[in-house]
């Protein structure tokens, strides 16, 4: 990838959220039933920090200015940096999310690495993202060439993503489901799972 898509689409990325308000709810109901509260957390490839404004997640990470000019906006803390080289201490953070942004990364199974690295004694991590074998998951992986951000996208299953985490010595302790209407009429109420939904959060850890 020669240039970051989310540094040349930033205002196209906020406006997707507004013009897809119910897809967005929905996915916020089911991350908040695993967000642990009161803790300290960090979102890795944070992006403009819409979700973790909503999340009460106060610290960030993410490769692209722009967007991170957007989280500072937000009054969230972040820095400038990649997932697979995060530049914090070891056992830094109570938890740590990764919000639609697994997909992006070229070496997930390093990211998820550092983000064990980075966790107190038992500390959680959260990824939440498209199942490559979800009907969206499915639509997006075939027209992603014709999309401004998913054209450097790797889908990943739910199994994939699930022996990354388990390889890297987190134990799974939840899995919560959203959007099984993939044109989210109304917000959807998360349930637990994997397997109808499209947008899977999975909860582990260390």
């Amino acid at each position: 990838m020669n240039q970051n898509p989310f540094n040349i689409y930033t205002e196209e990325y906020e406006e997707w959220f507004k013009e897809n308000e119910n897809t967005f709810q929905s996915e916020l109901l089911a991350i908040r039933q695993v967000v642990p509260i009161g803790k300290k957390g960090i979102e890795i490839d944070i992006g403009s920090g819409i979700f973790a404004e909503q999340l009460d997640i106060k610290f960030g990470i993410d490769p692209s200015e722009k967007m991170l000019d957007l989280a500072r906006k937000r009054n969230l803390n972040v820095v400038n940096g990649f997932a697979q080289n995060l530049p914090f201490p070891d056992e830094s953070f109570d938890f740590a999310a990764f919000i639609t942004s697994i997909c992006f990364i070229k070496n997930p199974d390093k990211a998820i690495k550092e983000a064990y690295r980075i966790l107190r004694k038992e500390g959680e991590i959260i990824i939440a993202f498209i199942d490559k074998h979800s009907k969206l998951g499915q639509i997006l992986d075939r027209e992603k060439d014709s999309s401004k951000f998913y054209s450097v996208a790797s889908f990943c299953s739910v199994s994939e993503i699930i022996k990354m985490i388990e390889n890297n010595e987190f134990k799974v302790s939840e899995i919560i489901q959203t959007l099984i209407d993939i044109y989210v009429r109304l917000v959807e109420q998360p349930i637990k799972g994997f397997g109808k939904g499209s947008f899977v959060v999975i909860k582990a850890k260390k």
